[in-house]
């Protein structure tokens, strides 16, 4: 489970990771009032889970509190690579020189950890990785041994590090290993981890995965308001929002990236990303779209399945239940291919829905149905 920054910012605060001030903001007032108390100058950073947010115009410096409010109000209720921003991290503007990267990640090549440092942070690791692999230090750790002092000597030399810097480096390590260690995370990183003007550490970005298995038997680390993303996980979908008006209901991830891709390649725009999964019956069908139909905007939902071990039969059951129930009036378009699928179409048709079985025509026809084309 991917953290939003705000929430793995604090947990670095928690481990002694030094990190700018910073306010969580909602509204383009309360992201006024945040630049005030920062001293009126601030940077603001979209909270979305998906990467590549400077590009993307996701980080904003702001100059005044008025400017502050101004572009709080152009990022507030975007979307940005497909997800909405609903919240907004309002940091103190930091000084600096060099910036580095450090980040704790899986080995599971040696089955332990893997300590990443570059002295060319940020950028994207695997760009610096391929551009200039010597500018990467790989430094494989023992679970069972942990962090030792000889590897944070080896990481500080590499940087170049001296005086209170590499003290601090020395700290920084320290509590991104704890941090890494007890909240099972798949990934730790900072990037960058700048050096101030006082030849001083501060990490300027946070990123942590925490793997789905430790939330699942210890739950979360603190409270978060609910997403879709995390009402679906607990329904027990594979769920990610997006930005378009085609709904989509697949089997399996691969086929579902490959409906959007199609969806895409006629000029449409999925709504979303939704895997039901395999064996899935009637009721699991019907929850899915109910859930699904609480997004607003979506004005067709296609729906795509190869049964094996599901059964069309319950599918084409759990689609007119659920569409009933919603009380929503939305155009459904089903291809339904496998195991029962006659009965699963004779479902459908008794119930006026269209069914198709190529996969190309069915998504031709939610993209003229879209956008009224049809």
């Amino acid at each position: 489970m991917k953290l939003y920054e705000h929430e793995a910012v604090e947990l670095f605060r928690s481990y002694g990771i030094p990190v700018p001030r910073s306010i969580v903001a909602s509204s383009p007032q309360d992201v006024r009032k945040a630049v005030v108390e920062l001293g009126g100058r601030a940077v603001l950073k979209a909270q979305v889970l998906v990467g590549g947010r400077g590009k993307a115009g996701g980080i904003r410096v702001v100059g005044s509190p008025d400017e502050a409010e101004a572009v709080a109000r152009l990022m507030l209720g975007a979307s940005l690579k497909g997800e909405v921003v609903r919240k907004l991290l309002v940091a103190e503007l930091i000084g600096f020189g060099r910036e580095l990267y450090l980040s704790l990640t899986a080995d599971r090549t040696n089955r332990g950890h893997l300590l990443l440092v570059s002295p060319m942070g940020g950028v994207d690791i695997e760009e610096i990785a391929a551009k200039h692999p010597e500018s990467v230090l790989r430094v494989p750790i023992d679970p069972i041994v942990g962090l030792r002092s000889y590897h944070v000597r080896k990481a500080v030399r590499f940087l170049g590090l001296e005086g209170e810097a590499a003290a601090d480096c020395e700290r920084v390590l320290t509590g991104l290993y704890s941090l890494y260690s007890d909240y099972g995370c798949e990934l730790a990183e900072i990037n960058p981890l700048v050096v101030d003007e006082r030849n001083r550490l501060m990490a300027l970005d946070a990123k942590v995965i925490i793997d789905d298995n430790f939330v699942r038997v210890k739950g979360m680390p603190f409270e978060r308001e609910k997403g879709p993303e995390d009402v679906a996980r607990d329904l027990g979908f594979s769920y990610v929002e997006l930005d378009g008006d085609i709904g989509v209901i697949c089997n399996g991830a691969g086929l579902t990236m490959a409906t959007m891709d199609l969806i895409k390649h006629y000029g449409g725009r999925p709504a979303n990303f939704l895997d039901i999964g395999g064996g899935a019956n009637a009721e699991r069908v019907e929850k899915a779209v109910r859930f699904l139909l609480q997004k607003e905007g979506i004005r067709v939902v296609f729906v795509n399945v190869l049964g094996g071990i599901t059964r069309c039969d319950e599918v084409a059951l759990g689609l007119v239940r659920g569409i009933r129930e919603s009380g929503k009036e939305v155009r459904l378009v089903v291809r339904l291919v496998g195991t029962r699928e006659e009965e699963g179409q004779r479902i459908l048709r008794e119930n006026g829905y269209e069914f198709f079985r190529s996969m190309e025509e069915a998504a031709r026809r939610a993209v003229e149905l879209a956008s009224g084309t049809a």
